[in-house]
């Protein structure tokens, strides 16, 4: 990884290794298993599964850009954006990002791409509108130094998984199973697959969750700690919160998908349990801020 100023995390480095180990392993065991239950399709299992890992990992700044409706900017359309994103780059001595702006009133940003040259930074209208200057830096930190350690490409290899299981469930439903429809053993990979593709599912979701939450706070951190104003941050975070509640739940839905990228989550309705949540609570991001504001001043 290029070396930035970013506070490194090796709780978070340990972490995104464990989980890729698990994610991985979860994964030949998946594919191991298509291909027992689906034999002649094996070619196309291993095909798929290789054009889909590439795609969502080679595409997925793209991909999100599309999905939430960003569109790049310049300095001149966007000059206090940008003169955020520069003092920070400088900063945390880190290539430029490519800077966009969704036009939602859901106010969040999020970074993505595969790595700090192809990253990008993406703050909605409704973020824009609502924070100051330096709240708004204080949410760029912390969505840049998820693009210095890698954890956006990380949780996008790691989400790939359970792509993979919903494909391979609808793929193998659509086409190998209703050759042999007749057949009793086609009755039972049809029962089979869908089973082993809900678990792999699920595994890989809570794996998924477990580490977003930590690269939430690790972020916060880190974040925090290049600007030197954790107070900043944490106002953002109230605000942004608070302002949730008044969002229209269309909108608010629109987003719930893309939550694992989000500053904070958009969540309509009831809140998630902590187990299944992306996010820590606000609470907790909150009392850590707190934590590292009270370490600025003893030092």
């Amino acid at each position: 990884m290029p070396r930035t100023r970013f506070a490194p995390d090796r709780g978070l480095a340990t972490r995104m290794v464990t989980t890729m180990f698990l994610i991985g392993l979860l994964y030949v065991v998946f594919v191991g298993a298509l291909m027992v239950l689906l034999r002649g399709a094996w070619p196309v299992i291993l095909l798929v599964a290789g054009v889909l890992f590439v795609a969502q990992f080679w595409f997925s700044d793209r991909i999100a850009a599309f999905a939430m409706g960003a569109r790049e900017v310049t300095p001149e359309q966007a000059p206090e954006l940008h003169g955020a994103v520069d003092r920070l780059c400088a900063l945390a001595d880190m290539p430029k990002p490519r800077v966009a702006v969704a036009d939602s009133d859901v106010p969040n940003a999020f970074a993505t791409g595969r790595n700090q040259r192809n990253a990008l930074v993406c703050a909605t209208t409704g973020l824009l509108r609502r924070l100051e200057p330096e709240e708004l830096e204080g949410v760029l930190a912390h969505e840049l130094s998820h693009v210095a350690h890698r954890d956006v490409a990380v949780m996008t290899i790691a989400s790939f998984l359970g792509v993979l299981a919903g494909f391979m469930t609808r793929m193998a439903l659509w086409t190998g199973l209703g050759r042999n429809s007749r057949d009793s053993s086609a009755a039972l990979v049809a029962l089979l697959v869908p089973l082993v593709s809900a678990i792999v599912y699920v595994i890989s979701f809570l794996l998924t969750r477990l580490l977003s939450r930590y690269r939430e706070l690790s972020a916060d951190r880190a974040g925090a700690l290049l600007t030197g104003r954790p107070s900043a941050l944490a106002s953002a975070l109230t605000k942004v919160t608070g302002q949730m509640a008044r969002i229209p739940t269309r909108d608010l839905r629109r987003a719930e998908p893309y939550n694992a990228f989000f500053f904070a989550p958009a969540l309509s309705g009831q809140s998630l349990s902590s187990l299944l949540s992306s996010h820590p609570t606000l609470e907790q991001r909150l009392d850590q801020l707190g934590r590292i504001s009270a370490e600025l001043a003893r030092s």
